[in-house]
């Protein structure tokens, strides 16, 4: 059935390659700016995982974004440069850092989910529930089916 079907394979692969998602990036970005967070969209894939679990290991963080660890670890390093979150030993075993949010880090969550709930509202505008459904399901296959 799929080989009789007919691909645009420069959009496919443009869709594929990142260009949806760099886009939607660089309006979350712009969105983020205009409402005074001084986030990235790295940075608010991180936040969204600690407002839900704080004090996790950095190996959970990359699980979680889908990032190596020399990434995480830049991303981490800046995110406490700006006070965001601090590293701190576990209890437990020594060698490991747990991350934990500040102060400032849980003050930001409010806006942002705001500003990114706006920023998708924007990026899926005039679509049907039945093709977020069915765009949402092909999407989870193709992941699924290319995930090492």
């Amino acid at each position: 059935m799929i080989e009789q079907f007919n691909f645009d394979i420069q959009l496919i692969f443009a869709i594929l390659n990142g260009k949806v998602s760099a886009a939607i990036n660089r309006k979350l970005i712009r969105n983020f700016r205009m409402n005074g967070l001084d986030i990235t969209p790295e940075q608010w894939t991180v936040l969204i995982f600690l407002w839900e679990k704080d004090g996790v290991t950095q190996q959970e963080l990359c699980n979680a974004t889908f990032k190596d660890k020399p990434s995480m670890t830049r991303l981490i390093d800046n995110m406490e440069k700006q006070h965001l979150v601090v590293r701190i030993s576990d209890k437990k075993d020594r060698r490991t850092n747990l991350i934990h949010l500040t102060k400032d880090g849980r003050q930001l969550e409010d806006k942002a989910r705001l500003v990114a709930n706006l920023t998708l509202k924007e990026a899926l505008k005039g679509l049907t529930l039945d093709e977020l459904s069915v765009s949402q399901e092909v999407l989870r296959k193709i992941f699924t089916n290319t995930k090492d």
